[in-house]
C-alpha cells in the first residue's frame, strides 16, 4: 500500500482488513499480479494531472494493482456467474487493489474465468498492456492484409500489439534492439527493424498503420512512413501533449492523421483475451517475477524502462 505519491519506496507492506463484498461483487484471493506503467503513474501522480482522477493531496486508492489472477473466495448473495472455487482473471483499473492477498471486483466487471492452460502467473499480465494495444487496434480498423509497423514492439503493449495484429492477418514490421529480434519474429513479426542500426523512420516501406507503443517518437517523423490515408497512433501523449490535439485537428485535412483512442474495459475484453490465450495466439511476454514482499524492487525495475514485456508479483506460491 501507499498513503502518498512518490518514488517506489513510498509503497509498504502493511496489514488490512479483508474487502467486504455485496450482493454483486466477487471476493478474489489474489495468486498473481503486475506491476506495469498504470502503476507507476497512479503511485507517483505522474504527469501532475493524474492527481485529478487519484486525489489530489493523497491518493484514493492505497492499494494499487490492476491486473490479478486469483482464485473466488467468496460471491454475494446476487451473484449467479461464478463459484467458490473459480479460477478467474481480470482488469480493475480505477478501484484497484490487486496488490493485495484479496480485492474485491463486480461480477459483471472485467473479469473471467481463467484459460485453461495457463498458471497464475501467465494470466494475470494478459489485460493491462493488451488492453491499450487492443484499443489502437480497434480504433484504426485494422484488418486483414494492411501493413502495420510496431515502435517498441518489447514492452506490454507492443509484445502484445505484434501478437494481436498477427491473429487479424495484418503484416507486421516490428522495431526492437539487437537483443530482441528474435523475440519479436517468434510473437509474429513479418520484418523486424533494429533501431540500435537503423532509423525506422528512414524505412521506405510504407505502412497503413504506425503504431508507437512507447511513445518515444512524434506524427512529424513518422508522417513518412504513412500511405495515404494512413494513421498514426501512439500510446503517449507525444511530445508537448500534441497527440490528442492532432487527433482533434488532422482528421479534419483528409489525408494522413493521428487517433488518440482512449481504451476501455470490460468482460467482453477480458473474455476476448482468453478465447486468444487458449488458442495460441496469444502469451504475455514476461520478463522477471517478483514475490509480494519485493514489491518496491518490482516497481524500481519497470521504472529503469528496460523491462521486456511484463513485470509479474507472485503474491501466492505458484501452483
Amino acid at each position: 500500500m501507499h498513503t502518498k505519491y512518490g518514488p517506489p519506496e513510498v509503497v509498504r507492506i502493511a496489514e488490512m482488513e479483508k474487502p467486504t463484498i455485496g450482493d454483486n461483487e466477487v471476493l478474489v484471493k489474489v495468486h498473481a499480479t503486475t506491476v506495469n506503467r498504470t502503476d507507476c503513474a497512479c503511485r507517483a501522480a505522474k504527469p501532475f494531472f493524474m492527481r485529478f482522477f487519484t486525489g489530489l493531496s493523497r491518493p484514493r486508492a492505497t492499494v494499487l494493482g490492476n491486473e490479478f489472477a486469483g482464485v473466488v473466495e467468496a460471491v454475494g448473495s446476487g451473484v449467479t456467474a461464478y463459484a467458490v472455487g473459480d479460477k478467474v482473471f481480470g482488469y480493475n483499473e480505477g478501484p484497484f487493489g490487486a496488490h493485495a492477498e484479496y480485492m474485491s471486483i463486480p461480477e459483471n466487471g472485467s473479469l473471467a474465468n481463467m484459460p485453461a492452460n495457463v498458471t497464475y502467473e501467465q494470466a494475470a499480465p494478459s489485460t493491462e498492456g493488451a488492453h491499450y494495444a487492443l484499443a489502437h487496434i480497434k480504433a484504426a480498423r485494422i484488418r486483414d492484409g494492411q501493413d502495420v509497423l510496431v515502435y517498441g514492439a518489447t514492452g506490454a503493449i507492443g509484445s502484445a500489439a505484434v501478437q494481436l495484429l498477427k491473429s487479424l492477418g495484418a503484416n507486421v514490421t516490428a522495431v526492437c534492439d539487437t537483443k530482441n529480434v528474435e523475440l519479436v519474429r517468434h510473437l509474429g513479426a513479418e520484418r523486424v527493424i533494429d533501431y540500435t542500426t537503423e532509423d525506422f523512420t528512414k524505412d521506405e516501406q510504407t505502412y497503413d498503420v504506425v503504431l508507437d507503443a512507447v511513445g518515444k517518437s512524434s506524427f512529424s517523423r513518422c508522417k513518412p512512413l504513412l500511405k495515404p490515408g494512413g494513421i498514426y497512433i501512439s500510446s503517449e501523449l507525444g511530445p508537448h501533449a500534441q497527440n490528442p490535439l492532432l487527433a482533434l485537428i488532422t482528421p479534419l485535412h483528409g489525408g494522413k492523421k493521428v487517433m488518440f483512442p482512449i481504451p476501455k474495459h470490460d468482460q467482453k475484453m477480458v473474455g476476448y483475451f482468453k478465447e486468444l490465450i487458449e488458442s495460441g495466439q496469444f502469451k504475455p511476454v514476461i520478463d522477471r517475477t517478483y514475490p509480494l514482499d519485493q514489491i518496491v524492487e518490482a516497481y524500481r525495475y519497470v521504472e529503469t524502462g528496460q523491462k521486456i514485456g511484463n513485470v509479474v508479483v507472485s503474491v501466492e506460491p505458484p501452483y
